[in-house]
């Protein structure tokens, strides 16, 4: 627009000189007209064509989760997990940070990873004790995860929570899956309240906390099962501070009976499981 205005004054400012004068001038301005024109109907066109794109981010996650170089163990337990459908309903989006807290071998972690992309950033804690159980089965599948810097947009994290080093206000999301119930369970509830309220205080404010773990049935020894009660839960959460945003029955199962150990064979990875979405106040 900046050249067609200054080409048109250019030419009212001079002489007019007869009909030949005046038919150049027209036809410039005529083919100016069609260039600015084009350039407008590019710009709608690509415009059309990245809508779906944009659209289509929001669905890539269910194909990310089946490509080639994920191994075939973190697919199988996808069933019972249903990764996509857990990530949706917490909301993360793409270029967020986040961190998955207890990642163990890092399931979770590689679908963190997947979920905010490029420009996401997502941090793998794990503390010591979680790195050398089973003879250090989770160190060494986590290495070989996040080996030649696969999933490049992971920071691994083997530090304890009181040293997570990680500034507070600077995480958009934190999750933890299926470790809650050891922290109550072999630590008591205090401690499992301060676990929560050093998440609070790494969050944003506005930040989101998901918690996933193994339904547990008050009449039952929920330690010695590894369960605890989704009311358990809940009150750890709000007295670090959280308020309770959402629930969902996305993992439920009405087949567990919530009386066997949940590695018991007829039900590992597919234990009845709740799952929250807390929220640290704006």
């Amino acid at each position: 627009m900046f050249i067609y205005s200054n080409l048109i004054d250019g030419y009212i400012s001079q002489p007019i000189w007869g009909s030949a004068m005046r038919n150049n001038k027209i036809l410039i301005i005529l083919v100016l007209m069609g260039l600015a024109l084009g350039v407008v109907t590019m710009l709608l066109n690509e415009t059309e064509q990245n809508e779906p794109a944009q659209v289509s981010l929001q669905t890539t996650l269910y194909e990310a989760l089946q490509n080639e170089s994920r191994d075939a163990k973190d697919k199988a337990r996808d069933p019972g997990r249903k990764p996509a459908a857990v990530i949706k309903f917490l909301g993360i989006n793409e270029g967020l940070t986040v961190i998955d807290l207890i990642a163990a071998s890092g399931y979770y972690t590689e679908v963190l990873s997947l979920a905010v992309g490029p420009a996401g950033k997502v941090y793998a804690q794990n503390p010591q004790r979680v790195l050398e159980y089973n003879d250090g089965a989770n160190d060494r599948a986590l290495t070989k995860r996040l080996d030649e810097n696969r999933l490049p947009n992971v920071t691994r994290l083997d530090k304890e929570m009181k040293a997570l080093g990680i500034e507070a206000n600077s995480i958009d999301f934190a999750l933890t899956a299926l470790n809650l119930h050891d922290i109550y369970n072999g630590s008591g509830k205090d401690v499992a309240t301060g676990f929560a309220k050093i998440i609070f205080t790494i969050l944003k404010p506005g930040g989101g906390f998901g918690v996933i773990d193994h339904h547990g049935d008050p009449d039952q020894d929920n330690a010695k099962l590894h369960r605890m009660q989704y009311s358990q839960a809940v009150e750890i959460l709000q007295e670090a501070g959280f308020k309770i945003e959402a629930t969902s029955a996305l993992l439920r199962n009405s087949d567990d009976g919530l009386n066997k150990h949940v590695y018991n064979p007829d039900i590992r990875g597919m234990t009845d499981r709740f799952l929250i979405k807390a929220r640290k106040p704006s």
